[in-house]
Parts: C-alpha cells; sequence; structure tokens
C-alpha cells in the first residue's frame, strides 16, 4: 500500500508539475529561434509598410482615375453637344442651299430677258466713251 500511495503521489505531482509547466509557458527559446523570430518580425514590419504606401498609391489613382473618368464624361457631353448643333448647321445649310437653288431659278428668267437688254444698251455707249477717254488720259 505504501508503494500505490508513492505511485499516486508521484503521479500527483507530475501532473500538477506538467500543468503548472503548460500554464506558465517556457520562457527559453534557443537563439536561432529567436534570431529567426526577430527576422520574422522585421519582415513582417517592412511588409506592412509597404502594404500601406501600396494602399496610398491605390488611392491617389483611383482618385486620378476618378478625376480623369470626369473629364472624359464631360468631354463626351461637349462633343454630343457639338455633333447635334453641327447636324443642326448642316440641316440648316442644306435648307438654305435648297431655297438659293430655288430662287436662283425662279430669279434667272426675269434676270436673263431684261439683262441682255440693259447689257446691249450699255455697252454700245462705253465703248464709245472708252477710246475718248483713253485718249484724254494720255
Amino acid at each position: 500500500m505504501t508503494r500505490t500511495v508513492m505511485v499516486r503521489n508521484l503521479v500527483a505531482v507530475a501532473a500538477i508539475t506538467l500543468v503548472s509547466v503548460g500554464l506558465s509557458g517556457c520562457d527559453y527559446w534557443p537563439p536561432a529561434l529567436q534570431t529567426q523570430i526577430e527576422q520574422l518580425r522585421s519582415e513582417l514590419q517592412s511588409a506592412t509598410l509597404e502594404k500601406a504606401q501600396l494602399q496610398n498609391q491605390l488611392a491617389s489613382i483611383a482618385k486620378v482615375k476618378d478625376d480623369l473618368q470626369a473629364q472624359v464624361n464631360d468631354l463626351s457631353r461637349a462633343n454630343q453637344d457639338k455633333s447635334t448643333m453641327i447636324a443642326s448647321l448642316q440641316n440648316g445649310l442644306t435648307a438654305a442651299q435648297g431655297r438659293l437653288a430655288k430662287s436662283a431659278k425662279v430669279a434667272t428668267p426675269k434676270t436673263g430677258a431684261a439683262k441682255p437688254a440693259t447689257k446691249v444698251t450699255q455697252k454700245a455707249p462705253a465703248k464709245k466713251k472708252s477710246p475718248a477717254k483713253a485718249t484724254v488720259k494720255r
């Protein structure tokens, strides 16, 4: 019985030791492991800084993209307005050319009959006066 009591006490002490070590943790770290941990911490810190820089660049690029998209939208609207204006001006020009052609067709027969008579009458005296003027000027 004493043996069983001793075995029980030994098992209890071992269990208590394991539980206390498990709860308190081990403060000993081998130097190689400490070096690796520090290296990983510095890499994590540099990666975090790089991530922050990339996020800032992404934010600034997104802002530039939004500004350029707004300019594209404004220019597209202006282009559409100008296209509409050009189309209306072309339609107005076509209509004006049509009216001009119609008025020229209507005006040509009337002025065509009157002009030859006027021209013939005006040319005959003009020829007579021209030689007289030419001699006076010389």
